[in-house]
């Protein structure tokens, strides 16, 4: 078949120039819109369902809300973990499906179970789903500001009524979520005296308001030949209206609204604060949907952002960008495509030092572009985008994609150079045709090889999987593409270009010559100590192995964002208006770091979010600019002058972060969830481990989750007292909640703009002293509370967090970067076997380890299983398990290199580096095919006996194309390297380094290890091989055969 394609392709020159030309243009056309991302699609199919109970505390949430739900979908087929979060007011649950399922189907099957549960729930209690979007969803924070004479509530009327909607038109926007400022409300604080004065009841207040400000139609009307429509209006948005309602009349005296209530605006009861570089403000999230790109998604937010911020009142700004995502994707992808450049030039020096012939060096360089091009077509039809892991799937074949089209023309110029000193007695058609021949089975089997060994990289599941089969598909799709380019546009441009050459006539330059000649002396050398050669290698290949279980391990190696998270966590019970005025102490104390350009806080949760943070929690994010301090540095800046104040922090950063939230529920690297049946018996637990994990050598921000006892106003009914008065219980219990926690009762509506009309006590009435002497109406006349119901002052959870149907807390850690994750969970495992928990308790070590660890069994399963097929491949080539296991020996020799460099670099096992040891297999495997084939071949076509005559002249007419692709593939991964911590190199650089060391250690011992043991142990098999191919040619005036070329 690649005979066929090679003389069809020369047949056809201009048509295969002419495809190349057009693949190129379209391939360019293409890469510009593919969708660029910061990382492939990472996105666990989880669905969010929030229910809003305002006023129930976190065990009635609980019990009445959360464990409903929660029951109802753990039946679910594909859920993999369910999650829930029972707070104040507010339930949240997360239900985590199995990588494989449709996002769509689940959502749809949680709709109907919750149609089901409903009837279960407190009435006016409805859960509803948070909308699709994606673990990277956040793209945005934008804070919004005002000047000193603009109140907060008209700041955020400005998120809400301007800013909100704009956005949510932009395609690609899942959801606007503001937090910050105050809603604006019809405030109505009914007066229990001045209602008893009057007689007018708490259900006659709530009728009068809520049928206040409706708007109804009147129909048609037909006059002066006319057709008239008839509306009542009723809105107003006056308080003077409101306050002139009437309430109750009996024919002579109407009783206004004002005279038995306190009618005036008020914010809406709210759970989160927002600050912007120690001032208040309101901050805006946005959030994308899946699949959408990033970096023009941004672009489109920015404009509107610009538009809005001209069109708002004086002095409103809307444009200050605190966190932007594609900052991070775009300096990402921009330092991986200078890497491409950069390998490209480094490639051209490497093969022109080589080959001394600038139309040889453009031959073999054409394969980049033409290559890296067509693959953007294939990722266009498959579906892929432009992120980190594809280009770096680009960059580390870079020097690959030539190693092909090398070996073919190197080829081709000296049979073309052997046939000019012959006299030209073949055609060049015939020269190139012949010579593409002679190493296209080597370079096929090889190639074959490079896509097999990839194989356990499509075989990872999780996260892993879905960040790294993407770097694989990338360098899979242009190997395989540069293989179809050295088969067809190769031939074609060497037929046009090398014939005219004068240099045929000259021999190899210096470079070459004396590599040979060093060469030469050296096999001479070593075929006298073979086996003390062989020793050595076995020892150093030992040592290797020793040394690689001794790395310290990692999941990933750390981002560099260029931007923080921080968590920052007070003791439950802290009001949000303490909690705000303390964070803006904390951004003060942060603005001092010389690096930091911006500062903006989240304190709670905003109305639309779907995280149950407490008021005593608060995020910041903190953005930066570049500094000669390293990041490590500038974390324990932050650190020491956050620790004046009394507060639990946690720094990351935000992609790492939100990895970790995905991978453990919470948002740090490890941890050490408690499971059992009661709150205060998992705490004690908790903080006896917290305590013993101190004691571990480079744990920092070690926390327990902050599920402790606030305090709680108790009003519980007095059944006698209550039937003496002749009340139900209930009645007390409902009118309690009208007035204490506040009821909608009508929306006024303004075009765009809703307002909530709320009956609800004023603050001060809302004290202990006050509640007890709150008035309620029974059938024996109005009441105080207190003679009705006993009132105490208790503490009860903040809130109770529950994981596959069990309560839980955790407690929480990271590492500080300088020591062996690993070694860690060691530790931490070695405390929890030795844990005393009482009978019920059980506790689970969960994080990015877990990650690693399965990431390192797959692997390590399935890369025995393709070694196994490599081997299969290798013998049905060449019908002999001795060149098979000669050829995979090298694949051993570059585990030295690759542990020293990991060593030298200070880099730990990760999965980075695993994937690359799997893509050095392949190519430590490619030089030894090509030698081998060579050494057959001298003795199939030319007659050469086995010896080490045979040997040295394989060797050494193979050294120039074995030198020059392991040259080219590890000289252009040295930009990946250097700058290992520059976005977007941060995954990259460790697989950069595992292939640049093994490299250097399988291409320097497969010089003399290859020859030394195919003379060692060759022999028979290539006697066994010319007599096979000898046979056949005897039969060739029968059956036509050709000697095979291997």
């Amino acid at each position: 078949m690649f005979t066929f394609l090679v003389t069809q392709s020369l047949r056809n020159r201009v048509l295969v120039l002419a495809i190349a030309i057009i693949m190129m243009g379209y391939g360019a056309f293409t890469g510009l819109r593919l969708p660029v991302d910061v990382f492939p699609d990472l996105n666990r199919p989880t669905v969010t369902i929030m229910t809003e109970a305002e006023g129930l505390a976190p065990p009635e949430v609980e019990k009445l809300v959360s464990y409903p739900i929660e029951t109802q979908m753990n039946g679910l087929p594909g859920v993999e973990r369910v999650r829930s979060v029972s707070g104040v007011g507010l339930s949240i649950i997360y239900v985590e499906f199995d990588w494989g399922t449709d996002i769509y189907r689940n959502r749809q099957q949680i709709a109907e179970k919750l149609t089901l549960v409903s009837a279960q729930l407190p009435e006016g209690v409805v859960p509803q789903m948070g909308p699709i979007s994606s673990i990277m969803g956040q793209i945005m924070l934008v804070a919004m500001t005002a000047p000193e004479g603009v109140s907060p509530m008209e700041l955020r009327e400005a998120a809400d009524f301007i800013v909100r909607p704009r956005l949510l038109t932009i395609p690609g926007v899942a959801q606007v979520i503001p937090i910050g400022g105050e809603v604006r409300q019809f405030r109505i604080a009914p007066d229990t005296a001045a209602m008893r004065a009057l007689g007018v009841t708490l259900e006659e207040v709530e009728a009068a308001i809520t049928a206040f400000g409706g708007n109804t139609g009147g129909g048609f009307t037909d006059q002066y030949a006319r057709e008239f429509l008839i509306r009542n209006i009723g809105s107003t948005l006056s308080l003077e209206d409101l306050k002139k309602v009437v309430v109750k009349s009996d024919g002579r005296q109407s009783i206004l609204l004002h005279q038995v209530a306190e009618v005036g605006f008020g914010a809406r009861l709210k759970r989160g604060e927002a600050g912007y570089m120690g001032q208040s403000a309101v901050i805006v999230s946005v959030e994308k949907q899946p699949d959408v790109d990033t970096v023009k998604l941004t672009r489109e937010v920015e404009a509107a952002l610009a538009e809005i911020t001209a069109a708002l009142p004086a002095g409103i700004k809307a444009d200050n960008v605190l966190f932007r995502q594609s900052d991070f994707i775009e300096t990402s992808v921009k330092n991986v495509q200078t890497v491409l450049v950069e390998a490209i030039v480094v490639v051209a020096i490497v093969l022109f030092a080589f080959l001394l012939n600038t139309r040889t060096t453009f031959i073999s360089l054409t394969a980049i572009p033409v290559s890296i091009l067509v693959t953007a077509i294939v990722f266009q039809i498959l579906g892929l985008s432009i992120n980190t892991m594809t280009l770096g799937g680009l960059a580390i074949a870079i020097g690959e994609l030539v190693d092909d089209a090398v070996v073919d023309v190197e080829n081709i110029f000296r049979r073309m150079r052997e046939n000019r000193e012959a006299g030209n007695p073949r055609s060049t058609f015939e020269v190139v045709v012949s010579a593409s021949q002679e190493v296209r089975s080597g370079i096929v089997y090889a190639t074959m090889i490079i896509v097999l060994v990839f194989v356990p990289l499509f075989a990872l599941s999780g996260i892993e999987g879905r960040l790294f089969a993407p770097l694989g598909q990338a360098y899979i799709i242009s190997i395989l593409v540069s293989l179809l380019v050295s088969i067809t546009l190769t031939p074609v441009m060497a037929y046009y270009l090398l014939p005219g050459l004068k240099r045929l006539d000259e021999h190899e330059g210096w470079l070459v010559r004396k590599l040979k000649q060093g060469n030469r002396a050296a096999l001479a050398v070593v075929f006298n100590w073979q086996r003390s050669l062989m020793a050595l290698s076995v020892a150093a290949v030992l040592a290797a192995a020793g040394a690689a279980l001794l790395l310290p391990r990692a999941f990933l190696p750390p981002f560099n964002e260029g931007t923080f998270t921080i968590s920052m966590l007070f003791n439950p019970g802290i009001s949000l208006a303490e909690s705000h005025r303390v964070g803006l102490i904390a951004e003060k104390l942060i603005l001092e770091v010389p690096e930091v350009r911006a500062v903006g806080r989240r304190t709670g949760r905003a109305e639309l979010d779907e995280h149950a943070e407490g008021v005593h929690s608060s995020e910041i994010e903190v953005d930066l600019e570049p500094s000669d301090r390293t990041k490590n540095e500038i974390v324990a800046d932050i650190r020491s002058r956050l620790a004046l104040l009394p507060v639990a922090v946690n720094v990351g950063q935000p992609i790492s972060h939100r990895l970790d939230h995905m991978l453990s529920g919470v948002r740090a690297q490890l941890a050490l969830k408690v499971y059992g049946p009661d709150i205060d018996t998992l705490r004690s637990v908790a903080e006896g481990l917290r305590a013993d994990i101190a004691g571990i050598d480079g744990i920092v921000d070690l926390q327990v989750e902050k599920q402790v006892r606030i305090p709680q106003l108790e009003i519980r009914v007095d059944y006698d007292r209550a039937a003496l008065y002749g009340i139900q219980p209930a009645a007390i219990t409902e009118a309690l909640e009208r007035l204490s926690n506040g009821r909608v009762v009508s929306r006024l509506v303004d075009g765009a703009r809703s307002y909530d009309v709320v009956m609800r006590l004023p603050d001060e009435s809302r004290t202990t002293q006050a509640l007890g002497d709150l008035l309620i109406e029974t059938p024996s006349g109005w009441v105080p509370v207190r003679e009705l119901a006993e009132i105490t002052e208790t503490d009860g959870p903040n809130q109770i967090l529950r994981e596959n149907g069990s309560r839980r807390i955790i407690v929480l850690a990271n590492t500080d970067g300088q020591v062996d994750m690993a070694a860690v969970v060691a530790q931490i495992r070695a405390i929890l076997s030795k844990a005393d928990l009482p009978e019920g308790y059980t506790a689970s070590l969960e994080g990015t380890f877990q990650a690693q660890e399965e990431a390192s069994r797959t692997i390590a399963l399935l890369s025995l299983i393709s070694l196994g097929m490599v081997f299969a491949i290798l013998y049905s080539r060449y019908k002999s398990a001795v060149c098979a296991l000669i050829i995979m020996g090298s694949v051993p020799l570059a585990l030295i290199g690759s542990v020293a460099a990991l060593w030298i670099a200070g880099q730990p096992l990760s999965v980075a580096s695993m994937i690359g040891f799997i893509t050095l297999t392949g190519i430590a495997a490619r030089n030894g095919i090509l030698k081998i084939s060579h050494y057959i071949n001298l003795a199939l076509h030319e007659g050469m006996p086995f010896g080490p005559d045979l040997i040295i002249r394989g060797s050494l007419e193979r050294l120039t194309p074995v030198l020059m692709t392991a040259l080219s593939a590890g000289v252009a991964l040295i930009p990946l390297m250097i700058g290992a911590d520059a976005p977007g190199k941060e995954i990259l650089s460790p697989v950069a380094i595992t292939i640049f060391g093994g490299l250097i250690s399988s291409t320097l011992l497969d010089t003399f290890l290859t020859p030394v043991l195919f003379l060692r142990y060759g022999r028979k098999s290539v006697d066994r091989l010319v007599e096979a191919e000898r046979a056949k040619q005897s039969d060739a005036p029968l059956t036509g055969a050709a000697l095979q070329t291997f």
